[in-house]
C-alpha cells in the first residue's frame, strides 16, 4: 500500500508528533508499504532522503502560526503524489488542513491521528478558537476515521464527540530494541524531564516540578533535576530555577539528539511528566521510552497511561498542579531505590507486553486497510 505521511515536522525533529510518524512508518516499512513523509524542513536537512526505508520530502517554509510551519508547496506535493491513502495528525494545521482539502479533490481517503486539542493563550488562544469552529471541523467531517491515543478523549475533547462513531482507539507505542536498560552506574538522586521548552508545551508542567524539586531539597539537599530539551521559554524556567535557589539542582541540557536519549534515561533515578492540561496531553510517549528503559515514572492522572502505571506498579501518579503529592512521591523514590528499581522492571514488562510499534502498527494497518479496500 502508498502511504503518505503529513505531519508538520520529522525526523530529527523530536517531539511527541514526530516520533509517533517516525515509529510508526518505520513499522509499516516493515510491513512492505511504501511510505512518504511530506514536511517542513526544519531542522535544515536534505530535501529528499530516506530513513529507515522512509521516504522523505521536506518542503521549505515562511513562518509559523501558532507553532505550526506554513509551507506553500505542501498542496502541490499532495495534488502530485498517487498515495492509496493519506494519514494526517493534529494539532498541526496547516498540513492537517491542506490533506483535507487535497484529498477531496483528489478523492483518496485520508485518517487523522487526534494527537490534542488545539489551545494557546493570548492571540493563539483567538486564533485557535476561529479554527475549531470552522477548518477543524471541515478536517475532522472528511475524514475516513480519526484514530485516538487514549480513550477519554471523548469525554475530554469538546470537539471529537460528534465524530464518535469513526473514532479507534489505538494507544502510542514504543521501540522496546532502542529504549531497553542498559548496565552501568546511575547518577545519584537525579530527576530526568523532557520536553520542548515553549508557551504551547507549558501544560507539560516544568513550573511546578521546579516547585516541586524546591521541597525536595529540603528533604534531599543533593537532588539533581535534568531538563532537556530547549525553546523560546528556556531562560524563563532558569529565571525561575534561580529564583527558587536552585541553580546547582538543576541543569538545563538543550536539545538531546536522538543516540543520546537512552543514556538520559538509563542514568536518571525517575523520570517526572508533570502535565496539567487534559485537552492538550496527548499520549505522554516520553513515559513509555523512560519505562522502557526500566525507569520509575511519575505523572499525573490526566497522561494516557495513568491508569497502566498504577495498575502496574511502574510509578506514581498525582493529581495535576499539586506541588505536595508531585515533591511527596519524587521523595519516595530517591529515598527507596529496592521500590524504585521494582517498578522500572514492572514497567518494562507492561510496555513489551502491551506497547510495541509492532503491535500499534498491525492495528493502524488494519484500519488503512478496511478505508480503502472497503
Amino acid at each position: 500500500m502508498k502511504i503518505v505521511q503529513t505531519p508538520v515536522r520529522f525526523y530529527p525533529y523530536t517531539g511527541g508528533v514526530e516520533n509517533y510518524v517516525y515509529y510508526l512508518s518505520k513499522e509499516l516499512v516493515k510491513r512492505d508499504h511504501n511510505v512518504t513523509v511530506l514536511c517542513a524542513n526544519e531542522p535544515c536537512e536534505p530535501e529528499e532522503a530516506d530513513i529507515d526505508g522512509i521516504h522523505v520530502r521536506r518542503l521549505s517554509y515562511v513562518g509559523k502560526v501558532a507553532g505550526t510551519n506554513i509551507t506553500p508547496k505542501l498542496p502541490y506535493a499532495l495534488l502530485t503524489a498517487d498515495p492509496d491513502i493519506i494519514h494526517t495528525h493534529l494539532p498541526t494545521p496547516w498540513s492537517a488542513d491542506w490533506t483535507a482539502v487535497m484529498a477531496k479533490i483528489r478523492r483518496t481517503p485520508y485518517i487523522v491521528t487526534y494527537h490534542n486539542d488545539i489551545t494557546g493563550h493570548g492571540i493563539v488562544d483567538y486564533i485557535a478558537k476561529a479554527y475549531n469552529s470552522t477548518l477543524l471541523r471541515y478536517t475532522l467531517g472528511n475524514a475516513r476515521k480519526i484514530i485516538i491515543t487514549q480513550p477519554n478523549y471523548i469525554q475530554t475533547s469538546p470537539f471529537l464527540k460528534k465524530y464518535s462513531e469513526k473514532v479507534e482507539v489505538i494507544p502510542c507505542g514504543v521501540d522496546t530494541d532502542l529504549f531497553r536498560p542498559t548496565e552501568g552506574t546511575k547518577s545519584t538522586n537525579t530527576i530526568f524531564f523532557l520536553s520542548v521548552l515553549d508557551e504551547f508545551h507549558k501544560y507539560k508542567g516544568l513550573d511546578y516540578l521546579l516547585q516541586a524539586v524546591n521541597k525536595v531539597k529540603c528533604k534531599i539537599p543533593d537532588v539533581k533535576l535534568i531538563i532537556g530539551g530547549q525553546g523560546k521559554l528556556q531562560e524563563y524556567y532558569r529565571d525561575i530555577a534561580i529564583r527558587l535557589g536552585l541553580e546547582h539542582n538543576v541543569e538545563f541540557h538543550g536539545f538531546i539528539r536522538p543516540d543520546k536519549i537512552v543514556e538520559y534515561y538509563s542514568n536518571s533515578n525517575v523520570f517526572v511528566l508533570p502535565s496539567i492540561s487534559s485537552t492538550q496531553e496527548g499520549f505522554g510517549m516520553v513515559l513509555l521510552e523512560a519505562l522502557a528503559c526500566g525507569i520509575p515514572v511519575i505523572s499525573t492522572e490526566i497522561v494516557g497511561i495513568a491508569q497502566d502505571i498504577v495498575d502496574s506498579n511502574s510509578g506514581i501518579v498525582v493529581t495535576p498542579r499539586n506541588v505536595d503529592q508531585l515533591s511527596s512521591a519524587i521523595i519516595q523514590l530517591l529515598d527507596n531505590a529496592d521500590l524504585a528499581k521494582k517498578m522500572g522492571a514492572s514497567g518494562r514488562k507492561l510496555v513489551s507486553k502491551k506497547y510495541t510499534w509492532r503491535n500499534v502498527a498491525e492495528k493502524v494497518e488494519e484500519l488503512y486497510e478496511g478505508v480503502v479496500w472497503r
